[in-house]
């Protein structure tokens, strides 16, 4: 089996299949998760995202609390909660979001400012007028998760070749042959874990691309106010995704939430969208000039319906799609693993995922 794209898709997938097939993980790249996995701020919430994505989400919890034996030396999550905060002109917004995520998460509290003052001092008086507490979202070590996967890989009797960059794909005898930079494969299933390269993948296997779309979002990282430690905050968000704000050791990663439309390539910063990341900040916390320690983009991929894309090509039964995560394809990454892996050898759904074929597979696309 191959799999292209050494991503948390990739690998994830990769690691679940090993001990039971032969597989064979391909990276373009010198690094995997290069372009999107390793620029990720991933969080573990049930509060963000579409129904499908928080089911998702609340499926991959097991796996990030009690991964395998040998998986990892420390713990995947670390306790973060994530706050939403609103602005007066922000009521409705708030009220939406409490309906929407109240049955799915029963810890969670609605706050006053004053509420929200008291867990992230960070948040100016003048700005917020209420917020939403997810207590148990937690933060998540994504190096520690995605070099989890790839060893576990290795353990497992699975390859990881990397520098090779798909070149061809052609229908062979029994499956498929791929010509990489790094020499050709074969093998009877094709697993398109390529990230933003998804549908160029699928075009050089001759199978039509779902129109999935790459958006580039900025992050910066900034030294704290004078005199706070946000080592204890939560992850704050605004109500309708405008910006976030998130502890990292001892630092701020803030994001101005930019969804930028842009070809696959290895994105850098644009400064308009650094300036608009500082702004947001500073509107939310009254503080003026904050030191930039640093800035950078990724890639996050999409396809129309915003939710992910697993299973078999309805036209090339032998070509597995695992794409679109979005910006939730961290968070999402145990779950969508083990739906691949059962679709790929059973075809049937894993039973513990609340979850239907169709609302996950390629086929609703197609149909539309």
């Amino acid at each position: 089996m191959l799999i292209v794209g050494a991503g948390i898709a990739g690998s994830s997938l990769a690691f679940e299949l090993a001990d039971r097939a032969s597989v064979v993980l391909l990276e373009r790249e010198a690094q995997p998760g290069y372009h999107s996995t390793g620029r990720s701020a991933a969080m573990l919430t049930e509060t963000y995202g579409s129904a499908l994505v928080r089911r998702l989400a609340r499926a991959s919890r097991r796996f990030f609390e009690r991964p395998p034996p040998e998986f990892a030396d420390q713990p995947l999550l670390s306790p973060r909660g994530m706050l939403h905060v609103a602005r007066a002109d922000q009521r409705a917004a708030l009220d939406r979001a409490e309906r929407a995520a109240a049955s799915l998460v029963p810890a969670l509290r609605r706050l006053d400012a004053a509420g929200v003052r008291e867990l992230a001092p960070l948040v100016s008086a003048a700005y917020v007028d209420g917020g939403l507490l997810e207590p148990e979202a937690q933060a998540i070590d994504v190096a520690l998760l995605h070099q989890g996967y790839l060893r576990g890989l290795r353990r497992r009797g699975g390859r990881l070749i990397t520098d090779a960059a798909v070149t061809a794909i052609r229908v062979a005898p029994g499956g498929w042959e791929v010509a990489t930079t790094a020499g050709a494969c074969r093998a009877e299933i094709l697993v398109d874990a390529a990230g933003a390269w998804a549908d160029r993948l699928a075009e050089l296997a001759g199978v039509a691309p779902l129109g999935l779309v790459a958006k580039r979002r900025t992050a910066i990282l900034l030294d704290p106010p004078a005199g706070l430690d946000p080592t204890a905050w939560p992850m704050v968000i605004d109500v309708e995704e405008r910006f976030y704000v998130k502890p990292e050791a001892g630092q701020l990663l803030v994001s101005p939430a930019d969804e930028t439309l842009v070809a696959p390539a290895d994105v850098q910063p644009e400064e308009l969208d650094v300036a608009v990341a500082i702004d947001r900040y500073e509107t939310l916390s009254g503080q003026r000039n904050p030191r930039l320690r640093r800035r950078w983009a990724g890639l996050r991929s999409f396809v129309a319906d915003h939710d992910p894309v697993v299973g078999r090509d309805p036209a090339a039964p032998g070509f597995v799609w695992l794409a679109g995560q979005g910006g939730f394809g961290i968070m999402t990454a145990p779950a969508l693993a083990r739906i691949a892996a059962a679709l790929i050898l059973s075809g049937r759904m894993p039973a513990e995922i609340a979850c239907e074929p169709a609302e996950i597979g390629p086929g609703r696309l197609r149909a539309g």
